[in-house]
């Protein structure tokens, strides 16, 4: 069976935006002497950047508060965002397979709003019906309110829906909300239980082999 909506994550998912944000990290805590490695983005990877700026408090050991390290953090990702944005790989393919079949769409990510805005642009508005970044819940994942409210907008039963994600945290909150999940785990790792199946890639899977897997 089909699912009646299609949820994609979109750090590391739909576009390969990690290495734009660990390039950009590394600048920023160097101006505090702090070399910042992937696990501290493995640590961070998945969540809200309200969690990243937390840790990167904790780390620069300076008198910036979060909200600094939030600002300057979107401002240096924003400025290359869209001109270097790449897809991951098969994901591009797989969302205008499902968008064709008529599916319902969604991106659903832990990052600021106007990142997602920015991925949009990139895709020229087309494929999803719906934006839920961090700004627009109360609790960022791995809470589920992101991908409830997704099922909530389209009016359908969140168990027939299906979540792309990348990272556990990602994972956790799909799971948690009722949601079919499918991991491509790259810089964590994720455990498979009777909700979550895991791939190693989107590449040259069909829409049709990815509902098969539930």
């Amino acid at each position: 069976m089909m699912p009646k909506a299609v949820f994609f994550d979109m750090d590391g998912t739909l576009i390969d935006s990690e290495p734009l944000w660990l390039e950009n990290e590394i600048k920023l805590m160097a101006q505090f002497d702090y070399e910042w490695t992937i696990e501290d983005q493995k640590h961070c990877i998945g969540g809200p950047i309200q969690k990243t700026a937390n840790y990167m408090v904790s780390k620069a050991k300076s008198e910036n508060d979060p909200q600094f390290f939030i600002e300057a953090l979107i401002s240096m990702v924003s400025t290359d965002f869209e001109s270097r944005l790449t897809f991951m790989p098969g994901a591009l393919e797989l969302l205008k397979e499902i968008s064709e079949l008529g599916i319902k769409l969604a991106l659903v990510s832990a990052s600021p709003r106007q990142m997602l805005e920015a991925t949009h642009r990139v895709l020229e508005g087309k494929y999803f019906e719906l934006l839920v970044s961090s700004d627009d819940v109360q609790k960022a994942k791995p809470d589920p309110e992101c991908y409830r409210k997704a099922a909530e907008f389209f009016g359908v039963d969140i168990s027939d829906c299906l979540v792309l994600e990348d990272s556990a945290t990602g994972v956790a909150s799909g799971r948690a909300s009722g949601a079919r999940v499918v991991a491509i785990p790259h810089l964590v790792s994720v455990e498979s239980d009777e909700r979550v199946v895991i791939i190693n890639s989107l590449l040259g899977i069909t829409a049709k082999e990815l509902f098969e897997l539930h």
